[in-house]
Order: C-alpha cells, then structure tokens, then sequence
C-alpha cells in the first residue's frame, strides 16, 4: 500500500462508520450525503481489501479486520487534529466560552456552587452547563464534545487523560431526632430502613434489584463482606433527594462525607460515623486528548484543581 496516494478523509470516514456502524448516521455525523458516504465506504473496501462493515439482521457490523484497525485510526486522527489544533491564549476576562461538564449528581453538588463562584469572578462571561452521566457517552468526551467527565471510574479508555481530584469516606446522615441515634451500632443500623444512592456511569441506568449487591455499590460490598445486608426501602440517584428522605423519615442515608457535609449546619439532621468500616472510593475528572493543549481548558482544569483542593 503506497501512503502518499491515501486520502486522508478516507480516515476520517471509517473512524465515523465504525463509531456509527450506520452509514446515514456517519454521513450526518460529517455533514456529507449518504451517496458521498456509501462511495467512501466502497473506496475503504477496496483500500484495505476487507468488508469494513457487514450488514446482519441486527444491522451494520465490524469485521474483525475493522475492529483492529479502529484503535490506531482513532489514534492516529487525535494526534493529527492535537497537533493542528491552534494554541491561542485564554482571556478569561473576555471569555464567553461554553465549559460543558459532564458530572455525577454528587460531584455536581459538591464541586459546582464553588468552581460557580470561582468563574462568575474571573470569567464572569462564561457558561457552565453541567450533564448528568445519561446524558454523554465515552465517545462525546473523547470525540471533545464535552470538555470533560467528573465522577467515579473504575475502567477508562487508555487515550484519555485523568486528575484525581479526592478521596472521600462515607458516613451516615439521619433526622436529628431519629431514636437509633442514642445507639447506633451494627445491629441497630441493620434494623432500620434505608435510603439507596448512587449514580450509574456513562448511558442510562436501569432499575436496581435489592438483592443483586455487585450492582448497589460501595456500601452494601462492604456490608456482604459480614455476610449481611441492609433493608433498603428507596433507590435514587440524587444526593439531594436522599437527604431530605433523611430528615423527613426515620431512615438512614449512607452517602459520601463531603455530599453529607453541605448539610452539617442543619439542625434537624445528624451525621454518624458508620457502624463497620466502608472503603474510600476516589473522585477523578477526565478529558480528551484533543482538549489536552487547549488553553481554555488547561485554565478550567486549573480551576476545578484549585476548588478541590480547598474542599479537602
């Protein structure tokens, strides 16, 4: 294969198609027709000699050969577009950029009012548009359509870049005058009725089911590992939403220190160190390698590094 006679949008159209499998969605995708696709889809056949996509009554698959191919084109178009990009200086002061985040309700609460505060101050002009994790895909935050992901992550894609930003501990919020208060042990805490929180990940979640514990999280793994569990009586996933369950009913809300914290100057609830131990978990924002050298966005990582530090 002689390099000099590839058209680079060659490139640009298989990385769509394999991230589409559609072709009519690749197209829109490229603001190209859907002849000017199909014809890039015949020229990428002949060009690697192989089907690229094959068509099944579940739709438009990737051959073997295309799935080997995706990662180092995918590699090789974001180190093409990070060296073209243009490096000019951010004036936060002129600014009317939109930062779009995507963040867990939790990282929302808690990092936002601040870094809010911090860019109403030195970027009164920018917006902050904060998207819940069913809202974005991987794709949007590798492709820098969202400038970057707050939340907690346990497998990431090699290319993106990552800061942590804190660890935080659990403890457990209740109404003030709960009763469970005056003996809040193991024994007691099983008792009681809870109040389940969590965000899922990336994509839309799906109903929880009280007795498959690899799925409710930190809390109810740290509670099997002595063989027991608790009896939950609500799922949600806002923070918010659980605690003021909390202060409205005799239940307990186990949730991160620094999310129970917001509420510490409240007199009608309590918060209680946990009756068993629960491990820490790790708060980290990630971002694209096409995001990485621009200088609006290094100013707004410099930002939320700047917020985390001082809510630790």
């Amino acid at each position: 294969m002689n390099i000099s006679k590839i058209d680079l949008n060659l490139l640009v159209y298989l990385d769509t198609l394999l991230r589409e499998c559609n072709v009519t969605r690749a197209a829109n995708q490229l603001s190209i027709t859907q002849p000017a696709m199909s014809n890039g889809l015949k020229r990428l056949r002949n060009l690697f000699n192989d089907p690229i996509l094959v068509r099944t009554s579940e739709g438009m698959v990737p051959t073997e050969r295309a799935l080997e191919l995706q990662p180092v084109i995918r590699g090789i178009l974001m180190t093409l577009e990070e060296t073209l990009a243009p490096n000019r200086e951010f004036e936060p002061g002129q600014s009317k950029r939109v930062f779009r985040i995507m963040a867990s309700d939790y990282a929302a609460s808690t990092l936002a009012p601040k870094l809010l505060n911090k860019l109403h101050m030195e970027a009164p002009d920018t917006t902050l548009d904060i998207l819940t994790p069913s809202d974005v895909t991987f794709h949007d935050v590798e492709n820098g359509k969202v400038d970057m992901a707050i939340n907690r992550f346990e497998n990431l894609p090699q290319s993106f870049h990552h800061k942590r930003i804190w660890k935080d501990s659990f403890c457990c919020l209740i109404k003030s005058d709960n009763p469970i208060r005056t003996h809040f042990n193991l024994d007691a805490y099983l008792k009681a009725r809870h109040i389940w929180v969590s965000k899922t990940g990336f994509g839309v979640g799906v109903g929880m089911d009280p007795a498959d514990v690899q799925k409710l999280g930190w809390v109810d793994e740290a509670l099997a590992h002595f063989g027991k569990h608790r009896n939950i009586a609500t799922f949600t996933r806002n923070y918010h939403v659980a605690i003021h369950l909390a202060k409205e009913q005799n239940l307990i809300a186990t949730l991160p220190s620094k999310a129970a914290n917001i509420y510490s100057d409240d007199p009608n609830l309590a918060i209680l160190e946990p009756p068993f131990p629960i491990p820490p978990f790790e708060l980290d924002m990630i971002w694209s390698p096409l995001l990485h050298r621009d200088a609006s966005h290094i100013w707004l990582r410099q930002k939320i590094a700047e917020v985390a530090e001082a809510l630790k």
